[in-house]
């Protein structure tokens, strides 16, 4: 007997090889026929263990349909469905290539041309439905034939669900199709549609993924010419170019029809509503909460105003009662005041000013009395009175020589603060600004606001230093760009018709002409004999028409320039009646004389530019 413990070893023998022969002759196939099938099918099973949808097991979905073979034409063989041809038309692109190879082997052992001969049927050599069998595995067999196939499967239904079957059960309905479509998606692990209690991440991550989607389905199955039977290369290209122009306006439909797929379903689904009013409510909440924010600080500022109010009332108050206060203390200051002085000028008069029978010094005591009434507060005068009362003169002339003294030393210290502060005056005078912008110096900084126009570096420090140096009152007074960028915005905002510049300069302009006049008559009557004069009178007359003629020929003086170009800046374009106005500002010279002149040197600065630009 053999102990309870024993360890019994046991040996696994591998597997056997299995071959199988098949013979093709006639005379062997019909005894081994049924067997073989029952063998073939066994054997399916135990290889085809990856396949969701086993054939042998599930004989129900490969089933071929002999009249249906028979049926097919294998001239329009690319119009079959090669999947019913094999026998997977419940299994489809779900099928394996083990599948395939297996259901191809499977109805070849059937409907093969010599196993129907061998049972006796009429098989036609040149149309025989076999041929469309091997079409089929031809396609289904090549991994590219297939998924060109695949792309244009009869039996997928493109129709996209309607609104009213959306609106009766989304997920139903959007599940399904989305189900359908993902076959098409090139990257794996595609989103489902989820629940009504799918989060917010998921169903972003759903649509944007559908949004984005990426199809592989492509369209080559269709080629309606096939390029290799095109007989020379550049007949394969053109054949080549049309198929690929077809092949892109199929893909370009696919995918409208997907984007019309993912806004149906993105139109309606109810999660996005919800999300939607959920945001809604968000903002609507944030608004209300800035809102409440606003009123709250609105209500806190218009407290803190009434409080600031009420603080100020009560300051003012505050400082009313105290102004008052020392008003009635002013008041009764001065009745206290009033009190002891009418005391002290009282008790003067009857004791005679302390001055015995001697009217002078009667006098001078009572200036002093009132001296003392001057100098002297309430509570000094009250002191005082009473000493008066017990001293008599003695206490008063004391007090009379000390207020002399204070009067002394107050005079001295007046008479020192005037001369300090004569001399500091002397020291620290104040600069004459009639003097600082004279008629030359308003001359001055015209010519230099001219010379140095907008857009000069440091503008107005280069005007001031040019003041410094050409300004004849520099040495007393040395401009800055601060003053004279002050007199250039008043010299140009004011009315430069009416300034006192232009009444100078019109004195100015007057002189220098009356001088010029008086230089141009040369008369010497000690050398003009009586026949000169004869001669000369038909010439004076010429020279007195000439003038009448070219009087508005004078020549422009620099201050008459001056004058026209400050003008011209005071009075815009937009001012009414320009040219009077800028005329008036010019003596002795007349509207037409300055739109001459303007004109004038116009002319002038275009030719200079002609110039310039044809040396170029």
């Amino acid at each position: 007997m053999e102990p309870e413990n024993t360890v019994t070893t046991v040996a696994l023998i591998s597997p056997y090889t299995r071959i199988r022969l098949v013979c093709t002759e006639s005379p062997f196939l019909k005894p081994y026929d049924d067997d073989l099938r029952v063998r073939e099918q066994r054997e399916s099973g135990l290889s085809h263990s990856n396949s969701d949808s086993d054939i042998s097991e599930n004989d129900d979905k490969f089933c071929v349909d002999v009249d249906f073979l028979r049926s097919l034409d294998p001239k329009e063989w690319k119009d079959q469905d090669h999947y019913a041809v094999l026998g997977l038309k419940s299994l489809r692109f779900n099928a394996t290539e083990e599948d395939i190879r297996r259901a191809y082997r499977k109805i070849v052992l059937i409907h093969h041309p010599d196993k129907r001969k061998a049972k006796g049927e009429d098989v036609r050599q040149d149309d025989d439905y076999f041929t469309c069998i091997t079409r089929a595995y031809e396609t289904l067999g090549t991994p590219l034939k297939r998924r060109s196939y695949d792309s244009v499967d009869p039996e997928f239904d493109d129709n996209l669900p309607t609104e009213a079957e959306v609106k009766k059960d989304f997920f139903r309905a959007m599940g399904k199709s989305f189900a359908l479509n993902a076959r098409w998606s090139e990257r794996k692990n595609v989103p489902s549609v989820g629940t009504m209690e799918s989060s917010r991440e998921h169903v972003d991550l759903f649509y944007n993924f559908w949004y984005n989607f990426e199809s592989w389905r492509e369209y080559s199955y269709l080629d309606e010419e096939d390029k290799e039977r095109g007989q020379d290369r550049d007949e394969r290209r053109w054949i080549e170019k049309q198929n690929k122009a077809i092949r892109a306006k199929r893909k370009k439909e696919e995918m409208s029809r997907i984007r019309a797929l993912v806004d149906l379903a993105y139109n309606h689904d109810p999660r996005i509503q919800k999300f939607k009013q959920e945001e809604k409510e968000r903002r609507m909440a944030a608004k209300r909460a800035k809102q409440d924010a606003i009123q709250a600080q609105k209500a806190e500022e218009e407290r803190l105003v009434r409080e600031a109010a009420m603080a100020r009332v009560r300051a003012e108050e505050e400082e009313q009662k105290r102004i008052e206060g020392i008003r009635l203390e002013r008041e009764q200051q001065k009745k206290a005041l009033k009190k002891e002085r009418k005391i002290l000028r009282d008790l003067a008069k009857s004791n005679n000013y302390f001055a015995g029978d001697d009217d002078r010094t009667r006098v001078k005591n009572m200036e002093g009395v009132e001296k003392i009434c001057e100098m002297m507060k309430a509570l000094e005068l009250q002191e005082f009175n009473r000493e008066l009362q017990s001293g008599g003169q003695e206490v008063f002339l004391r007090v009379l020589r000390e207020t002399e003294e204070k009067l002394e030393e107050e005079r001295r210290a007046m008479l020192t603060k005037n001369t300090s502060s004569t001399s500091l005056n002397t020291a620290l005078r104040m600069v004459d600004k009639n003097q600082m912008w004279g008629p030359e110096n308003m001359q001055i900084l015209i010519k230099a606001v001219n010379l140095f126009p907008a857009g000069t570096a440091q503008r107005w420090d280069v005007i001031a230093n040019f003041m410094n140096m050409h300004s004849p009152t520099a040495a007393e007074q040395k401009y800055t760009s601060r003053d004279v960028l002050n007199k250039a915005k008043v010299l140009q905002s004011g009315d430069f018709s009416k300034s006192v510049l232009k009444a100078q300069a019109n004195e100015n302009a007057f002189e220098s002409f009356e001088k010029t006049k008086k230089d141009l008559k040369v008369v010497d009557n000690a050398e003009i004999s009586v026949k000169d004069e004869a001669a000369a009178e038909p010439k004076k007359a010429e020279r007195a028409e000439m003038n009448g003629a070219d009087k508005e020929a004078r020549t422009w003086t620099k201050e008459e320039q001056a004058l026209l170009e400050q003008a011209i800046k005071t009075y815009p374009i937009s001012t009414p009646e320009r040219w009077d106005r800028i005329a008036e500002c010019i003596p002795n010279r007349t509207k037409k004389e300055c739109l001459k002149r303007v004109k004038e040197l116009v002319d002038r600065v275009n030719a200079k530019k002609e110039a310039q630009q044809s040396v170029k």
